[in-house]
Order: structure tokens, then C-alpha cells, then sequence
């Protein structure tokens, strides 16, 4: 199948996309940095999700909108508008399925204001294009994690007080890891065939179960 996946030359999207070659599949990458990585079914190109004119590609089966920025002045622009320019230029009745890597923040409003708005704002369009979609038989879910263990967030995981307290509010004690990601995207896209619409929380417990010391077994 052919898999488009954008933000692809680091941290989650890289793995998700390495993930889908070792599955078998056809790989389309989108970045405005150069490819991290090389393999015989993966293609690169060097653009902006908010470009209008988006390379052509014909019979995409799974998109997934991985490209995103964090505390930055063009939160919204890439989070949000990016994601929704390159899904309405691939839609078609070849999709089968797209996934939307969003954040816990989109559902608790955690951290940066714009960061937390843009990936709240892609829930919204996210039960949209479901609807749109649903005709087709095609699924379309986000994936809302917490902390992720990425190269871009060692300032908090190698600094030992602040991981301290993140992991005291953190029920099961950990952090999502990019392979996890990409387990998720897998089965979101290729086994999945029911669930649509739905914003799917994956932060460790850390939103949705109080933190207590006392435990009833």
C-alpha cells in the first residue's frame, strides 16, 4: 500500500515511516528538512505542508499528519493549517485510512498556548474528515500522546529533578517511546477497521488517573 506520512526526517515520524517499510509498504515522506534516512520503497520530498503546490502523488492508502512545531510562532500554521492543506489535496477513494498525531495537550491545554489550540483544533477537523470519509468505508483517528521519548525533549528527560516530578504525576511510572508511536499508527491505519473519529489518549495515565499514595487492591 501506498503511505504517505509527513515530518518525516526525525523523531516519531522517521520511525512511523521506517515501521511501514519494514511492513512492506510503499513509503512517501514530506519535510522541509532533508532526508535523515534511505530505503529502496521510500521517497523524500523536501517541502512545506502549507505549500500549494504539494508534490503529485496518485492512490495514497494511509496518510498519517506527523509534521508538527512546539512553542514557536508558526504552532498553528504547521499543526493545524499544514496538516489540513495536505489531507484535502490527498483525499481520494483510494484512502483507506489516515491518522492524525496530535498531543494530550489538545485535550487537557497543557503547555503552549498556540501548541495546545493547534492540536486541538486538529481533533476538530479530525471528526470532520471522519464523517467525510466514512462513506468510503476509510477510518480516520488521532493519536494523542503525552511525554514521547524524542531527541528533542532530552532537556526534560535527562534533567533529573524536573523527570522526577513528571514521573511522580505519571501513574505507570514512563514515557511513550517513538516504537510505541509507531505500533499505534500501525494498528490505527492497517488493523483497525471500526473506530473513527476518536481521539485516542496515550499519556501513561498521566491526564486521566489521579495520582494518589494510597492503593486499594
Amino acid at each position: 500500500m501506498k503511505v504517505l506520512i509527513t515530518g518525516t526526517s526525525g523523531g516519531i515520524g522517521r520511525t512511523i515511516a521506517r515501521r511501514f517499510l519494514e511492513e512492506g509498504h510503499e513509503v512517501f515522506g514530506i519535510d522541509v528538512r532533508e532526508p535523515s534516512f534511505t530505503h529502496e520503497n521510500y521517497r523524500h520530498f523536501v517541502c512545506s505542508v502549507n505549500d500549494a503546490d504539494l508534490p503529485e502523488l496518485d492512490g495514497i492508502g494511509i496518510l498519517i499528519s506527523n509534521a508538527g512545531v512546539q512553542g514557536t510562532a508558526d504552532d498553528i500554521d504547521v499543526n493545524l493549517k499544514g496538516a489540513i492543506n495536505v489531507c484535502e489535496r490527498y483525499l481520494s477513494p483510494s484512502l483507506k485510512a489516515v491518522l492524525f498525531i496530535s498531543s494530550a495537550s489538545a485535550l487537557t491545554g497543557a503547555e503552549f498556548p498556540a501548541y495546545a489550540a493547534s492540536k486541538a483544533g486538529l481533533l476538530g477537523y479530525m471528526k470532520n474528515l471522519a464523517r467525510r470519509l466514512a462513506p468510503q468505508g476509510a477510518v480516520c483517528n488521532a493519536l494523542c500522546p503525552g511525554g514521547v521519548l524524542t531527541e528533542s525533549n532530552r532537556p526534560v528527560t535527562d534533567d533529573p529533578e524536573k523527570w522526577s516530578r513528571i514521573m511522580a504525576a505519571t501513574p505507570l511510572g514512563k514515557w511513550m517511546t517513538e516504537d510505541e508511536c509507531a505500533d499505534w499508527a500501525v494498528f490505527l491505519t492497517l488493523t483497525n477497521r471500526s473506530c473513527t473519529g476518536q481521539a485516542i489518549l496515550a499519556d501513561n495515565g498521566e491526564a486521566s488517573i489521579p495520582v494518589s499514595t494510597e492503593f486499594v487492591w
